[in-house]
């Protein structure tokens, strides 16, 4: 079970990092106030859950917990600028957040749904997908 706990943690820290990085690179193309408050907004709960897994960890694992590679990171910057090259709406923008959210949200249900692991990781997990599956609805109202 401990390396199911470690497996589930990494894959939704990489998840967070995703997130984070990908809010990060959007964030100075949007010009809507309203929207960019939004996506600070989930960028601190990415963060807080990030956190979370990074007081966690040590308990399972004596590394620290995986985080996107510098290629994923570059490959996702260079994504999300060719894809706002000339459409900086924030309906492209939603779009292609929401295409990361899903992917999160199915990562997450899967790890619930499939690994026996500790009450606090699946806390932490539940988390994570609440917090996305929330974010869909907000974010469709920007398409």
């Amino acid at each position: 079970m401990k390396s199911e706990n470690i497996n589930a943690l990494d894959e939704i820290h990489k998840g967070t990092c995703m997130g984070m990085d990908a809010l990060h690179f959007v964030l100075d193309k949007v010009e809507d106030d309203k929207l960019k408050n939004v996506l600070e907004e989930e960028y601190n709960q990415y963060e807080e859950i990030a956190k979370r897994i990074e007081e966690v960890y040590p308990k399972y694992n004596d590394d620290k917990p995986h985080e996107t590679n510098a290629m994923t990171k570059a490959m996702t910057w260079y994504g999300i600028e060719m894809k706002t090259l000339t459409d900086k709406s924030n309906s492209k923008i939603a779009e292609l957040l929401l295409q990361g959210v899903n992917m999160g949200i199915i990562e997450g249900r899967k790890i619930l749904n499939k690994k026996k692991i500790d009450k606090e990781v699946n806390d932490i997990i539940s988390t994570y997908v609440t917090m996305q599956e929330k974010s869909v609805e907000v974010l469709k109202q920007y398409l």
